[in-house]
């Protein structure tokens, strides 16, 4: 173990102890972690009163994401990792997030209730049977978030101060433009289908926006069952902005295989509750038809996206990724084959059913 790891373990063993008296790490085991810097184990508790387990979080060196840094979204630095200033809201909305059980600033170090090792998608893909009750819980989650989260929001708080506008999203595609495209047979050159790009990124920047997640996905969703009953926790809130109130549903209902479990039928059933859930909180920014656009352009640009970012994934020897390209491109194909397609044809003839799929 390096001199790090020591330091992060024996800081924990110390939060265990104050935690809950009497308490020791049995032991400890690292978990596969997500694309950041940051690390994470799960730690074995034996003492009374104490639950079985928690997560030790290595926040790593940087506080904000890349883009954030890239775009100068932010002219100062946080005062504090926005995990902690965003949990703190959060718990103060009574959202199912993880509680906080120590954090040591000097190491950058949390440790925290471990909410399970059940995604949402895991348990979707063994109980077929309850996934739209699943969903639909998720997407009353995403609800809450976006009307209670919005109507609290202090304006000095991080996501307050960030928003997902026309150049963030027009950001993203960049790797689409430079690996996807060739991948699919296009010129990511091409005046038109740049000034298409523009456009969708114009358009979604021009959109009203709400508190949001920003990663709003099934594998940040895990299910806790008590009984016959199953709840949801929510994780991996640290980059929460401003964006339209549909792009955490178009990240939450099509990325990566969610179309194997949501279908079209379920999608659309999903998005009228949520719309009159907007309605009977009287917080409808936008008329259905609007709402329902709004929704289209927020998934074509988070399936171009993601063409783009699995395969730098694979490029990058992360191969698990690469499975998820041809649903990220049927997803495209999918807006691209209804009224969307005259807004944007130079994408809607790039990504035709003719055009590559295997572009890992």
């Amino acid at each position: 173990m390096n001199p790090r790891d020591e330091d992060l373990i024996g800081w924990a063993a110390e939060a265990v102890r104050h935690a809950w008296k009497g308490t020791r790490i049995e032991r400890h085991e690292a978990l596969r972690g997500d694309l950041s810097t940051r690390r994470f184990w799960r730690v074995f508790l034996e003492g009374p009163r104490a639950p079985r387990s928690a997560i030790l979080v290595d926040l790593g060196p940087d506080d904000l994401p890349g883009y954030v840094r890239a775009l100068k979204l932010v002219t100062q630095p946080p005062e504090e990792p926005p995990w902690l200033c965003v949990h703190r809201f959060l718990s103060g909305l009574h959202l199912p997030v993880p509680a906080l059980h120590g954090v040591s600033l000097p190491l950058r170090a949390m440790l925290v209730e471990d909410v399970g090792e059940t995604s949402l998608i895991d348990f979707a893909r063994a109980h077929s049977e309850q996934t739209p009750d699943l969903v639909r819980t998720a997407v009353e989650l995403a609800l809450r978030l976006h009307t209670e989260g919005t109507a609290r929001l202090p304006n000095g708080l991080l996501p307050a101060r960030i928003s997902y506008d026309e150049r963030l999203f027009r950001w993203e595609l960049k790797e689409f433009v430079d690996l996807g495209c060739a991948a699919l047979g296009m010129r990511g050159d091409a005046p038109e289908l740049g000034a298409e790009l523009d456009l969708l990124a114009r358009r979604l920047g021009s959109l009203p926006r709400v508190f949001s997640h920003r990663d709003f996905h099934g594998q940040n969703l895990f299910v806790q069952r008590d009984g016959a009953e199953s709840s949801l926790r929510l994780i991996d809130f640290q980059d929460a902005l401003m964006a339209p109130n549909a792009q955490d549903l178009a990240v939450l209902l099509t990325t990566r295989d969610m179309a194997d479990l949501v279908s079209p039928d379920l999608e659309r059933r999903l998005l009228e509750f949520y719309y009159a859930g907007l309605l009977r909180r009287r917080a409808a920014s936008m008329s259905p038809e609007h709402f329902f656009e709004s929704y289209e352009l927020c998934v074509l640009q988070h399936a171009l996206k993601m063409i783009g970012r699995f395969m730098m994934f694979e490029r990058n020897g992360k191969t698990a990724y690469g499975a998820f390209v041809p649903y990220a491109i049927a997803q495209a194909r999918r807006i691209l084959s209804g009224p969307r397609a005259a807004d944007f044809p130079a994408l809607a003839a790039g990504l035709r059913a003719d055009s590559p799929e295997d572009c890992r």
